[in-house]
């Protein structure tokens, strides 16, 4: 940033400050003095800097972001500030005018005991405030409470999200000419002094179990309260995004993970790398004098804070007193425009540091022209103890969160009772609010809209008893049907608690076949709406006719989803597909999932896809009977859970897959015997604040002589969006194999090295790099050109074996391009010289919106 500009941002900070000053300051005999002290080299605000009235008692000390407010009598001519590491400044007051100060300390060699520390060249060696640091970082496991046995205390969650600045009474906004008895809700932001009106707000209270050996730590949720506009959504959906988003802050982690990015903790084992570390004065906290460790990080677009450790003096143990930390100004952050964190700790008496509280506070505006957020999420903590908990058994509780069944049916007694913390009366009565919003007519029915959006289904009525959709795939479009038609829907638990039916029909306007789907699903417990909220302990009957797309199989959304219309070239390789199925499905609490199948297929040839053997035999279909058993495990998922699909909300956890499917041939009129397995892997890891890289491994083998259907075919993606899983520039059936190997690859690098260049790094760009590959191998028995029993891979498919060379793809990109784009080409790097058509490389676009 410019000297300019930091000195225009520091005026308008104050100018702010300005409007918030109480009336009792505008007394005749005194003079306000408001301002930023700066560090001179760096322009970055010095917090808890002295400025003090020369040769008066009043004085001040500058707040977390370097800001002051200070009355002085009209007979003070002068104003010092001072910071430990700083020269002392001395400015003249200019009496008769409004008095605004940017004030920029020079640093100094500042004696530290015996160690003098330069701060004109910042160096990490020999540097006390990055051994201090150390010290802090090694001595974490000496005052961690859950070095303990047992370990309980109780806690109390609020979050609360609100419209920024919205004026006063006398302010024309269209919002309160709409509502006017909103005005009676606004409350005063804690950062800006601000008006700010809730509007939705989240609360929990639990009690927390730890158990060292063996290793258990529990949430138990007494209560939960969720009101507000976001009830267009699902209100346990919102619960798990927003507390994965905003998630509890331990300093002591190598990385902290807010608003589903990584920042680089001040404690990291990378922090004297990437953070800068000063020494910076003594100041008060709690009634204890402590040493002031501040930093901030040496690129300030990179994913680091800007912040305070208060560590009690002379104290050997490095107990952590509180921390404060915020967003450098020009981090590579979308959306978010100030972002703050406040710890504080007592000590128990074994010295273990037990956490009173944390709390974040974001501000952050989505698009131009829209309003400003206020995003406050605060947790209390409160009876801490070392005692095994009374009720043993909740250390062997198989998920690690668990809401007692009142935990959403607490009075306002109960909730008197049980806060930790003072919550405004805006946020206590905000349901109210809401019931009177949806008197509005204007309200109620955007409100409506907004729901069928979030949900992908509309409800038939208030108590609906069928949701009609997705909606998504009520018209769509491809080469075989032409203009494809549907429509269809799910029954909900106002008709059945335990007895769930869904189905659709559908019809193309160039086939001129009817297609449909129908399912009957009974749970062996009751639902709260519809069938596929976890956990899933069910039987369901399946029965469909619609087309099969062997070799584009899209693996996170509907075949016939209309963002998918848009394709690179026709899909061919299509069927008519008859199934029926049984499956039975069991999900454990702990993420593990079982689930067992018997199925009926049937595959009607076509002009394209004819079933033809060696022999030149010509069969009107292909029939399989098969048994599949398919496991899966992703210990500490957590996932959004839609009306068919769930999206994961927490990637970093790894997820295992473990498919068998088994029909003998000739079982009940299979046509071919059918041995396959097939195994996969898939986690994200995260490089601290330098991006993450997305990781797919998958493979599999089939064990029997099968039929092309059944062989494994890897999945192209003929669409011009990014779609995980599959190649963006495989044909169809453009490989198959009996046994194979896939590998994708992603690594989005958060802007690690766009960051670096001036001038770019403001437009907040993201490099993202990817591979994927593919090996594979067709055995003699399943090769038609060696074996006639087996059929004819299809003309129109080009099939082509697979040597030792595996079939590639780069990809290059940037995301966060407007903050909701991401842009990729794409090149294939192997198979390049085929007598067929392929495409060697392309653009590819997708909606990618991340913080």
């Amino acid at each position: 940033m410019s000297n300019f500009s930091a000195k225009i941002y520091a005026l308008l900070s104050v100018a702010i400050m300005i409007l918030t000053l109480p009336a009792a300051m505008l007394a005749r005999d005194t003079y306000h003095l408001t301002g930023v002290v700066r560090d001179s080299a760096t322009l970055e605000p010095l917090p808890f800097a002295s400025v003090t009235a020369v040769g008066e008692a009043t004085g001040t000390l500058t707040d977390e972001r370097g800001a002051f407010r200070l009355t002085v009598p009209d007979t003070t001519s002068a104003l010092s500030a001072s910071c430990l590491g700083y020269n002392t400044r001395k400015l003249r007051i200019r009496k008769n005018m409004i008095n605004i100060y940017d004030i920029m300390l020079s640093p100094s060699a500042t004696e530290l005991g015996e160690v003098v520390v330069r701060r004109r060249r910042y160096s990490k060696k020999d540097n006390p405030a990055v051994e201090f640091a150390r010290r802090l970082r090694e001595a974490g496991d000496q005052t961690d409470p859950r070095r303990n046995q047992y370990y309980n205390y109780d806690k109390h969650q609020l979050t609360t999200f609100a419209i920024n600045d919205v004026g006063d009474p006398g302010k024309d906004n269209w919002l309160f000419r709409q509502f006017p008895f909103l005005w009676q809700h606004v409350d005063t932001s804690e950062i800006s002094g601000k008006t700010i009106l809730p509007v939705i707000v989240k609360e929990k209270t639990s009690e927390v179990h730890h158990r060292r050996t063996p290793h258990a730590e529990k949430e138990v949720v007494t209560g939960i309260r969720q009101e507000g506009i976001d009830e267009v959504a699902d209100q346990d959906n919102m619960m798990l995004i927003i507390e994965d988003v905003l998630r509890e802050v331990d300093l002591y982690d190598n990385d902290i993970s807010i608003m589903q990015n990584r920042f680089v903790s001040p404690l990291s084992r990378i922090a004297p790398d990437f953070y800068k570390f000063y020494l910076t004065d003594t100041v008060e906290v709690a009634g204890e004098k402590c040493i002031v460790l501040s930093f901030y990080p040496h690129n300030t677009a990179s994913h680091g804070f800007n912040g305070q450790i208060y560590v009690p003096e002379n104290d050997s143990t490095m107990f952590i007193r509180r921390v404060t930390m915020r967003a450098p100004r020009d981090i590579n952050l979308n959306f978010i425009k100030n972002l703050y964190i406040t710890q504080d700790f007592d000590r128990a008496a074994d010295g273990s540091r037990l956490k009173k509280s944390d709390n974040l506070t974001i501000e952050a505006k989505v698009m131009p022209g829209t309003p400003e957020f206020y995003v406050k999420r605060d947790v209390a903590y409160a009876n801490h103890n070392f005692l095994q908990a009374v009720d043993t058994a909740v250390y062997d509780i198989m998920e690690d969160l668990v809401k007692q069944k009142e935990a959403a049916l607490r009075d306002s007694l109960f909730w008197e009772k049980a806060r930790l913390m003072t919550v405004s009366q805006s946020e206590r009565e905000l349901s109210s609010v809401m019931d009177r919003m949806r008197e509005k007519p204007l309200f109620y029915w955007s409100e409506l809209f907004l729901k069928y959006i979030f949900t992908g289904y509309v409800p038939t009525g208030k108590d609906s008893k069928f949701d009609y959709g997705p909606i998504n795939t009520t018209v769509s479009f491809n080469s075989i049907e032409g203009v494809r038609f549907r429509a269809g829907g799910i029954t909900t638990a106002n008709l059945s608690k335990r007895l769930f039916g869904r189905g659709y029909a559908a019809w193309g306007t160039k086939d001129h076949r009817w297609k449909y789907g129908l399912e009957l699903e009974y749970s062996f417990f009751d639902k709260q709406y519809h069938s596929r909220e976890f956990p899933i302990h069910s039987i369901r009957f399946s029965s469909r006719y619609d087309l099969d797309n062997i070799g584009q199989h899209y693996l996170h959304t509907n075949q016939d989803n209309v963002f998918l219309s848009l394709k690179r070239m026709g899909a061919h390789t299509t069927t008519y597909l008859w199934e029926n199925r049984i499956d039975y499905t069991l999900e454990l609490q702990n993420n593990f999932s079982l689930q067992a199948a018997i199925g009926n297929k049937r595959q009607e040839a076509t002009a394209t896809m004819p079933f033809v053997n060696g022999y030149g035999q010509s069969f009107a279909d292909y029939v399989e009977n098969a048994l599949t058993l398919t496991l899966r495990y992703a210990p500490g998922e957590k996932f959004t859970q839609a009306r068919t699909q769930r999206v994961s909300i927490n990637k970093d956890i790894p997820v295992f897959t473990l498919r068998q499917t088994v029909a003998p041939k000739g079982w009940l009129g299979s046509t071919f015997a059918v041995n396959k397995t097939e195994a996969g892997y898939e986690q994200r890891f995260w490089m601290s604040a330098f991006g993450y890289i997305d990781v797919d491994l998958r493979g599999g083998h089939v064990w029997s002589q099968s039929a092309y259907p059944d062989l494994l075919i890897p999945d192209a993606n003929l669409s011009y969006t990014i779609q995980r899983g599959q190649f963006d520039l495989i044909n169809p059936m453009e490989f198959v194999n009996d046994s194979y190997a896939e590998c994708h690859l992603t690594y989005n690098l958060n802007g690690a090295l766009l960051n670096l260049i001036p001038g770019v790094k403001k437009l907040k760009l993201r490099e993202v790099v990817g591979f994927r590959g593919l090996w594979g191998h067709l055995s003699d028995k399943n090769d038609p050109a060696k074996n006639p029993v087996v059929y004819r891979f299809p003309e129109i498919a080009h099939v082509t074996r697979m040597g030792h060379t595996p079939y590639m793809e780069l990809r290059v990109g940037l995301t966060n391009i407007l903050s909701v784009l991401s842009v990729q080409y794409v090149w294939r790097l192997s198979y390049l010289e085929e007598p067929y058509e392929i495409d060697r490389h392309g653009l590819r676009l997708a909606l990618h919106v991340r913080f």
